[in-house]
């Protein structure tokens, strides 16, 4: 197993959530999947994807160095409720501010919906990335069209974002940083931003 990168840990075991485990284990990059049903739901699932992700509780998926969170919108504040500080640990914002069925816009009041997002995560170094490209190419070889998949990212702290880079770096694409949440992280998001479900391929 790969154990140059901080410990990670996956909260949503949803379309991205799983999507983004499946990416890991590509590269042997070991993680905590969890959800909201506990560990025992999850079994299938992990095994499913590979030796390197294993079930836990969400406490314990939270408790590692990057922690990915992928969860419908309107679940988020239960997802993340009664969570301990992140104490300047990395949350990664897979989230996007809208959900089926209706898929209907929510109204952010101006913000960007990782501006939001950060109010529950307090303590955490906020990161929006793996949220624009379908769950499917995620998990695909980010080489196969002969060059590197592109993968978008944005936040507020340089450390936190070089991190995350890393990250995508290891797994195979080529990060792109977009600047400060409030910038790049409206680039990224849907609905609204110009760049969601776009597959850019980096060659050279």
């Amino acid at each position: 197993m790969n154990t140059s990168l901080p410990s990670i840990g996956i909260i949503g075991a949803g379309h991205i959530g799983a999507a983004f485990a499946r990416a890991l284990a590509r590269c042997s990059i070991p993680a905590i999947l969890s959800n909201s049903r506990g560990p025992e739901s999850l079994q299938a699932l992990v095994q499913s994807i590979g030796p390197s992700i294993r079930a836990g509780t969400r406490a314990e998926a939270a408790a590692q160095a990057i922690v990915l969170v992928a969860v419908n919108w309107s679940k988020l504040p239960a997802a993340l409720a009664g969570l301990p500080d992140f104490e300047g640990r990395i949350v990664i914002d897979a989230n996007n501010p809208i959900e089926a069925p209706l898929f209907k816009p929510i109204d952010l009041h101006g913000r960007t919906s990782s501006q939001s997002f950060a109010d529950l995560v307090p303590g955490a170094h906020v990161v929006k990335a793996f949220n624009h490209l379908r769950p499917q190419l995620l998990f695909a070889d980010p080489a196969e069209r002969g060059g590197r998949r592109v993968l978008f990212f944005a936040g507020d702290d340089a450390r936190a974002k070089a991190q995350v880079s890393a990250l995508i770096d290891q797994l195979g694409f080529a990060g792109i940083d977009l600047g400060t949440l409030a910038v790049g992280g409206r680039m990224t998001q849907f609905p609204g931003g110009p760049l969601p479900s776009l597959e850019l391929v980096q060659f050279g």
